[in-house]
């Protein structure tokens, strides 16, 4: 006997901005859950439930879906970074809360994947609206510091935090795991080392370039 095939369920329609926000949403855990490799329109219309050529239609093409996911990451990345620097503005905040703050917009927040996405896409102009970002945070920890050095120890220290979350977020799970670290690990060390470069001397002074082949 055979069964009774169960009706199509009736679809919601929904207005297009909506439909890009669900849409969005959808590429961005996919992102996360399987790389750039799993944002495809396809993927993104079975997560919506809608069809393939139902979100093509809101996008225009995967490369279109792609470029507007980046966007919106870069925008919530620099969103994230501002947070920091308000916070920074109105309270001497503990470094492990920046840490927490500058790894949570790499890690949960998908930067990581997204900046070595765009990288290895070698389409890196994507990354140029954090550059303000990245120098308000930069200005907002100088103003903790009262040294006429801070400002080149706090860039090394943003750079150092900035790298390291990243790394942290792409393969830091598989390296704390090869040497039995907590998941907080990269955080918390982080947060040892920050303060040590907002201490006059607290870093040592760069090394001089490597003479040449052929110096004296």
């Amino acid at each position: 006997m055979y069964k009774q095939a169960r009706p199509h369920q009736k679809r919601r329609k929904r207005a297009g901005a909506e439909v890009r926000e669900e849409g969005l949403a959808a590429a961005r855990a996919l992102l996360l859950e399987g790389g750039p490799g799993a944002v495809t329109l396809a993927a993104v219309g079975q997560r919506l439930g809608m069809s393939h050529a139902n979100v093509l239609h809101h996008f225009g093409s995967a490369a279109a879906l792609q470029s507007a996911l980046m966007g919106s990451m870069i925008n919530d990345l620099t969103t994230a970074l501002d947070d920091v620097v308000r916070l920074l503005k109105t309270d001497a905040a503990a470094p492990r809360t920046v840490a927490d703050m500058v790894f949570d917009a790499f890690d949960k927040g998908g930067a990581g994947p997204l900046a070595a996405w765009i990288v290895l896409s070698g389409d890196v102009q994507q990354l140029e609206p954090v550059r303000e970002a990245v120098r308000a945070l930069v200005a907002a920890i100088v103003g903790q510091a009262k040294d006429e050095g801070a400002p080149d120890r706090v860039r090394l220290a943003v750079l150092m935090m900035a790298v390291t979350a990243f790394g942290d977020a792409v393969i830091g799970p598989h390296v704390r795991d090869m040497l039995n670290q907590q998941d907080d690990a990269m955080r918390d060390l982080i947060a040892r080392i920050l303060p040590l470069f907002l201490l006059p001397g607290g870093i040592p002074p760069a090394l001089p370039p490597a003479p040449s082949d052929g110096a004296e």
